[in-house]
């Protein structure tokens, strides 16, 4: 029997609601073992972030180096990266080690509102790690700063912007629609040849506290188990949709709490 690994590179949130925290709960939630490199210490709770000590670069390389000498890692999952230097030696490791998946999320900025990604950083992630990912999953105010646009309105405008964002090099762009407005939280996973348009109710809950972490993982735990990218993404919305939907049976925190990772269990 294989297990299937997944390797999350991310930021640690000590209140563990985002982040590396989040990521390892939704492998182990989905099925999946679970690696880590850290990018990041972050001071955090549910009301916001207080501090950031990034990981020197060298070292984010050398946990990297570490999963990949020993573990066989099905897919990677990219998380917050902190600053520049992180993303040259990400960039670098995982030219080396050549995994076959690899999940991008954008983080720029906490669901608190706090800034997780320096401003000229931005432009080192699209050119060096989103030309190296299966697909990138922005929010809607992340693939607008991406591309240095205005924040997409309509179905029309985030197919246009998901183009876009496939001209820089990835294979799949995963808009979430959890920015917008109405009845339903649409996501849409658009690809060279088609888009796809993924729907849930919106729920009405303030603790979202590691949602986008969340979903990225899933997505890269369902590629880890060899599901194709569009089953994958269906599986990811479905698992995450029934965790914010349980959140509420939490009492965690005084800002935004946390979804429910093992609603399936408890």
């Amino acid at each position: 029997m294989t297990t299937p690994v997944a390797l999350t590179i991310a930021g640690s949130d000590s209140s563990g609601g985002a982040g590396i925290q989040a990521d390892l709960k939704t492998f182990a939630a989905l099925g999946v073992y679970g690696a880590s490199a850290i990018t990041a210490l972050t001071a955090q709770n549910t009301k916001g972030v207080t501090g950031i000590h990034a990981v020197p670069a060298n070292f984010v390389a050398a946990q990297i180096d570490a999963v990949f000498s020993d573990l066989d890692v099905g897919a990677v999952k990219i998380g917050m990266v902190a600053q520049a230097a992180s993303i040259d030696a990400i960039a670098c490791a995982l030219a080396r080690w050549k995994p076959r998946h690899v999940v991008l999320d954008p983080v720029m900025v906490a669901t608190s509102g706090d800034r997780l990604l320096a401003a000229e950083a931005v432009a080192a992630l699209r050119a060096k790690l989103m030309p190296l990912a299966s697909v990138i999953t922005p929010n809607l105010p992340e693939a607008a700063a991406l591309l240095d646009e205005p924040v997409a309105r309509s179905e029309a405008e985030i197919e246009s912007q998901g183009r876009r964002l496939l001209s820089l090099g990835c294979r799949a762009v995963l808009i979430k629609g959890g920015h917008g407005e109405g009845a339903e939280s649409t996501d849409y996973l658009v690809s060279a040849d088609t888009t796809l348009a993924l729907a849930a109710p919106r729920i009405a809950t303030r603790n979202t506290h590691g949602t986008g972490c969340s979903l990225s993982s899933a997505v890269a735990a369902g590629l880890a188990k060899d599901e194709d990218l569009a089953t994958a993404v269906r599986h990811a919305k479905s698992w995450i949709s029934a965790a914010i939907a349980s959140a509420d049976r939490f009492s965690v925190g005084h800002g935004h709490g946390p979804i429910h990772h093992f609603h399936t269990f408890y």
